[in-house]
């Protein structure tokens, strides 16, 4: 049996690739941008005061990736925060190949569209290409039970590319989809 594509990955063979190739006059199709990678980041601060509150995160995280999400652990001590070292502050989960394009999916088709009073997202770029998106609520995810949930959190999505500069990751994302505002 066949193993199931991606829309979006057979979308940036057949379509994105050539029209960036077009765009920006690039000799090979190796010079074209790609997204690498996407990494879902939560920072806990609360954390330091409630560990349910790790566990319940790394959960929410493993079920909206399909990917088992890891504790990010504290280097220092800082006592103005109440904050020991080796303590678990946040979670996180680096998405590859198949399942990120399949989470991109999830998220530009279900999620985004399912954000409060939502008119686009901010064209905000690195300064390299990679552009990260900031969640408030981790309730837009479909795979989020609404009666199991403590506490609303938010999340950073970061979209890792190979753009060299910003116009090379704008032109990429947009191609592929991202509900960016108008200037």
């Amino acid at each position: 049996m066949k193993k199931r594509v991606p829309y979006l990955q057979e979308k940036y063979a057949g379509e994105i690739l050539p029209a960036l190739r077009e765009e920006f006059g690039y000799k090979s199709i190796m010079q074209v941008p790609k997204i690498t990678k996407v990494v879902l980041n939560q920072g806990l601060g609360l954390a330091t005061s409630d560990k349910k509150i790790i566990k319940a995160a790394q959960d929410e995280m493993t079920m909206i990736t399909g990917q088992k999400a890891v504790q990010t652990i504290s280097k220092t001590n800082i006592s103005n925060f109440k904050l020991r070292e080796k303590t678990p502050i946040g979670v996180r989960v680096t998405l590859r190949k198949q399942r990120m394009y399949e989470f991109l999916e999830r998220l530009l088709v279900v999620s985004i569209p399912r954000m409060k009073d939502f008119n686009g997202i901010s064209a905000k770029f690195d300064g390299r290409g990679n552009y990260t998106l900031g969640i408030e609520e981790q309730i837009i995810f479909p795979e989020i039970d609404l009666d199991k949930i403590d506490r609303i959190l938010g999340m950073n999505i970061t979209v890792v590319t190979t753009a060299e500069t910003d116009e090379e990751g704008h032109a990429l994302l947009q191609k592929f989809g991202f509900p960016f505002k108008k200037n």
